[in-house]
C-alpha cells in the first residue's frame, strides 16, 4: 500500500479495480486544509485518463506487475507479434491499443520490455516499455548547404520507420542517429 505522498509519476496503482499509471502528480498544501495529492491517471487496460485526488488518510494499492523481455517480430492488421527472446517458437500477439504510441518506434528483432499484470492467476500484458534511446537510420534528408551549419537550426529528415524528426544540418542520408523514444527527439549521431 502506498501513502498519498508516495503516489508519484510512473507508479502503477490499482484504481477502480484496474491498473493505472500515474502520469502526473501535485501535492497541494493550503493553509486551512490538510495536504492532498492531485494525480492524473491513465488506465493500462482501457487507455482512458482521469484526474483523482488522494487525501492524507488515503492509501492506494500498488499494482502487482512484473517485467519480462520480449522480442518484436512484425505487425499485421492491427496486431503486433512478439516472441520470447530465448524461444522464438513461443509467439504471441498484442493488440495495437496496448502498444499505443510506441508502435512507431518498434523495429523488427529488437527487444522491448513487457509489463505484465497478474489478475486471478492469469498474466496479462498491459504495457510495452521501449529502450529510452534507440538507433535509427536516416532514409531521406535534404542536402546541407555549405555555411548553413554555422548558425544552428535544423532540417526535417525521414527515418527508416517513416518518422519525420528535426535534426541538425550536418546529419546526412544514410547516417545512423540516436532517438529519445520518450520525447521523440534527436539525441546524437552515431560515429561511423
Amino acid at each position: 500500500m502506498l501513502d498519498y505522498s508516495e503516489i508519484r509519476q510512473r507508479k502503477i496503482i490499482i484504481y477502480e479495480g484496474e491498473p493505472a499509471e500515474v502520469l502526473d502528480y501535485h501535492i497541494a498544501r493550503t493553509q486551512q486544509r490538510k495536504p492532498q495529492n492531485q494525480v492524473k491517471l491513465k488506465s493500462l487496460l482501457s487507455g482512458r485518463t482521469w484526474n483523482a485526488t488522494f487525501h492524507v488518510s488515503d492509501k492506494a494499492e500498488e499494482a502487482d506487475v512484473s517485467k519480462r523481455d520480449i522480442k518484436y517480430l512484425y505487425n499485421n492488421k492491427g496486431e503486433f507479434w512478439f516472441c520470447d527472446p530465448e524461444d522464438p517458437k513461443d509467439r504471441f500477439s498484442i493488440p495495437a491499443d496496448i502498444i499505443g504510441d510506441s508502435a512507431k518506434y518498434l523495429k523488427a528483432n529488437e527487444n522491448v520490455t513487457a509489463m505484465i499484470w497478474q489478475k486471478d492467476g492469469e498474466d496479462k500484458i498491459i504495457k510495452i516499455i521501449l529502450p529510452i534511446k534507440m538507433e535509427f537510420e536516416v532514409k531521406e534528408a535534404p542536402p546541407s548547404i555549405k555555411g548553413n551549419t554555422a548558425n544552428g537550426g535544423g532540417k526535417l529528415v525521414t527515418l527508416e520507420n517513416d518518422i519525420k524528426i528535426n535534426v541538425p544540418f550536418f546529419v546526412e542520408q544514410g547516417d545512423k542517429i540516436i532517438l529519445n523514444t520518450e520525447t521523440g527527439e534527436y539525441t546524437e549521431r552515431v560515429q561511423k
